[in-house]
């Protein structure tokens, strides 16, 4: 009985051991199929669409150009389609011109969706307006945040408006995976905590009171990085991480 015992138990860990690394491995294989949901390609009234060469890949950005020496860069969701915001930003922001940024393998942009790629085009839009405009803003939404980042980290922003954001989406993920070894199977990272260091720009962190996606705890992380009188955070109460987009507060605040 001891050594038919042993054995039961010897298979059951050796199941075991044998499931967690399968996990592992359709974890790491399927990671950036859960970070990143592509939007299809959109067509827009009220709008111009820019494509931007960078990096062998054609990135569609909508813009709206105005008289002026203020800009925009808006980077979106996982999953969001940018253009569904651009009127409602156009209304709100009339005196500056906008740039909705689709990432690559979003919204008519080639490629496939990386950290690396997403820093690149970021840049790249960037660099090729700044000629252009005296004060460039940046606005960047969950994902969107930490391109942001990286963006005024590396460039001259005039302001910076982070929505629902993280400090890493490896701080994230470990939540939601917690019995994976996520620093290890994770490619793209986005820390964007590791870079609050090298930005300039008056800030402003925006977050949902219950935001399911993104905790409060990891948009904190990131706000605590800023030095004291260079952030402002802002909660907007009685939302979750789609709906502050809707939440006349979120429009107010930016």
């Amino acid at each position: 009985r001891a050594d038919t015992m042993k054995r039961i138990i010897v298979i059951i860990l050796s199941l075991i051991a044998v499931g967690y690394v399968i996990g592992c491995t359709l974890l790491f294989f399927f990671q950036r199929s859960f970070l990143y949901h592509p939007t299809p390609e959109a067509r827009m009234s009220g709008s111009t669409s820019l494509s931007l060469a960078n990096d062998n890949e054609t990135i569609r950005v909508w813009t709206r150009a105005v008289e002026g020496s203020d800009a925009v860069i808006y980077f979106g969701g996982n999953a969001e389609d940018v253009s569904n915001n651009f009127l409602r930003f156009s209304t709100l922001l009339p005196d500056h011109s906008l740039y909705f940024v689709n990432y690559r393998g979003y919204g008519g942009s080639t490629g496939t969706p990386t950290e690396a790629g997403f820093y690149s085009d970021a840049l790249a839009v960037y660099d090729s307006i700044h000629d252009k405009h005296l004060n460039i803003s940046v606005i960047g939404r969950s994902l969107g945040s930490g391109v942001a980042v990286y963006l005024a980290a590396n460039r001259k922003v005039h302001k910076l408006v982070l929505v629902t954001p993280y400090d890493s989406i490896e701080n994230v993920a470990k939540k939601s995976f917690p019995i994976f070894p996520v620093s290890l199977i994770l490619q793209d990272k986005f820390d964007s905590a590791s870079r609050v260091a090298n930005i300039e720009a008056m800030t402003i962190v925006i977050e949902a009171e219950n935001d399911e996606v993104i905790p409060q705890a990891n948009s904190d992380a990131l706000a605590a990085r800023f030095p004291t009188g260079q952030v402002v955070v802002k909660v907007v109460v009685g939302t979750n991480h789609n709906s502050i987009g809707m939440a006349q507060e979120y429009f107010d605040a930016v």
